[in-house]
């Protein structure tokens, strides 16, 4: 019970943190409005038919079946954590490393399946709540707010790599739910290979 409390904590903090930071933003931003905090550390307000850190994947069918993929996936991960949590063998840091995984594709599932329906478009101004079913894209089309830059490295390849091109690292804009994705995956195959390695004996 113990470790089964402790996966919805760790989802319902990231789940509230992400979705407070993306109503914010969509409500006060318009796209493409940003604020420079560092000069690595930019807010720059995006949104995202796709995946994670703004890939895109196949239209309007390529979003309803990356949606459906999405729920079918938090469904089957909240299935493994209860089944984790019942064992007593299990660390809770696995436990907190999938439900970190599970929060972050809860939190950009929301953006798909609600945002749509409640909110206007941000292209012209900030966007605002409207009754339901009166938003800019039916159920399971909404757009994912994206707010994170982190453009830390900027300069040019050499001439003779890539035709001397300019590069950008950190060029991808994400949100909180991404970070959870990636620092749990990262979490895992680091601090918790051995439970993984003992799994399979």
């Amino acid at each position: 019970m113990l470790k089964k409390n402790l996966a919805a904590i760790v989802v319902f903090l990231i789940l509230l943190i992400d979705q407070v930071v993306k109503i914010y933003i969509k409500t006060h931003f318009r796209l493409g409005e940003e604020v420079r905090v560092f000069d690595w550390f930019i807010i720059h307000f995006t949104e995202n038919n796709g995946m994670a850190f703004g890939m895109e994947f196949g239209g309007k069918a390529g979003k309803y079946f990356l949606s459906i993929f999405r729920i079918i996936a938090v469904a089957a991960i909240g299935f493994y954590i209860n089944k984790l949590a019942r064992q007593e063998e299990t660390p809770r840091g696995v436990i907190v490393g999938f439900a970190m995984i599970m929060a972050g594709a809860m939190g950009n599932i929301l953006d798909s399946m609600f945002y749509g329906l409640v909110f206007t478009e941000s292209y012209f101004d900030v966007a605002h709540l409207v009754s339901w079913g009166e938003g800019y894209a039916p159920f399971l089309q909404g757009r994912v707010v994206d707010m994170l830059w982190f453009p830390m490295v900027e300069g040019s390849y050499p001439d003779w790599l890539f035709g001397g091109k300019s590069f950008l690292f950190f060029s991808p804009v994400f949100n909180i739910a991404d970070s959870a994705i990636t620092c749990g995956i990262v979490y895992m195959m680091i601090f918790q290979r051995h439970f993984f390695k003992e799994e399979e004996k």
